[in-house]
């Protein structure tokens, strides 16, 4: 089983360099698994492409059509936000010495207590993680 962040999420449904790599990662099986969160952030991105004009309206509800599927026929595990992801992305974050955003170490800190190796497809996010001592793995 795999935490998959929204970067690699959105990878697998909008196309982007990396598409192919993802689409390997999901065809590969394994369990993947992702939170309330991820679905955020991904709606959030859909939402970012439409203003944009990267995707008209049209074909954004579509692919998010397509996720909501996706979640509800279970190819995702869904992980729930806990208290304990909180206080320790807060703790994460008051190092000081990472360049982890808010909702990045609420992503590594779900993985992180639920035992499982995030996979995402940013890079500081993955440097993030190599400093705390997350399982990981970037895909580039």
């Amino acid at each position: 089983m795999r935490y998959f962040d929204t970067s690699v999420v959105a990878a697998f449904y909008l196309p982007e360099p990396m598409s192919a790599k993802v689409q390997k990662l999901f065809s590969r099986g394994g369990g993947i698994a992702i939170s309330g969160l991820t679905e955020v952030e991904f709606v959030s991105a859909l939402s970012r492409r439409v203003r944009t004009r990267d995707i008209a309206k049209d074909d954004s509800l579509k692919v998010l059509a397509r996720f909501r599927r996706h979640v509800e026929d279970g190819l995702y595990r869904m992980i729930a936000v806990e208290q304990r992801d909180y206080v320790l992305a807060r703790d994460w974050l008051a190092t000081f010495d990472t360049s982890l955003r808010t909702l990045d170490a609420l992503h590594m800190a779900v993985a992180f207590s639920n035992d499982l190796a995030v996979v995402t497809a940013d890079k500081a996010f993955g440097e993030s993680a190599q400093r705390l001592g997350v399982k990981h793995k970037l895909i580039a």
